[in-house]
């Protein structure tokens, strides 16, 4: 005996969440990085690229900056494989890299020649646009300035 009548507006409502919801996963999958394409790993969106050399960790040089591996920073050879930070101390690399929200390196990985040879973004634009992402390119005070002269707030 089924006591629990269902209606065909519910079948239809259940069958059009199951074909939003496989939909919505596809397109997920889609995303593919550029170097991917070529047979390369995948990174994650907003990956940055950048030559970087180790010095002693947590400091890094990347770019000819000084900068900062997080804590449980993850650093990966060309193999995806973890590399330990001192084994590549003082070797110099070009690597695609992500930064934390509190804009230290997190992840590391090393590129191969294939990966290496996708153009890919660098940090010479804003990673967000606010401070201290954003490079300083407007008016600058010298100290010798006028007060009513120096840059308004917004500005």
């Amino acid at each position: 005996m089924n006591r629990c009548k269902t209606s065909p507006t519910a079948h239809f409502l259940i069958a059009l969440s199951l074909a939003l919801g496989s939909l919505v996963a596809t397109t997920a999958q889609a995303q593919v990085s550029p170097e991917a394409a070529v047979g390369g790993r995948n990174f994650p969106t907003g990956t940055l690229r950048g030559k970087l050399v180790i010095l002693n960790a947590p400091e890094v040089v990347l770019d000819g900056q000084p900068d900062r591996l997080s804590p449980g920073a993850r650093i990966r050879s060309p193999q995806n494989m973890l590399v330990m930070v001192g084994a590549i101390q003082g070797q110099k690399f070009l690597v695609n890299y992500t930064r934390d929200p509190a804009g230290l390196v997190s992840q590391v990985w090393i590129l191969t020649p294939e990966e290496a040879s996708i153009e890919r973004e660098t940090a010479e634009r804003p990673f967000l646009n606010f401070w201290p992402f954003v490079s300083a390119k407007g008016p600058t005070d010298d100290g010798k300035t006028p007060f009513d002269q120096l840059p308004k707030y917004g500005q």
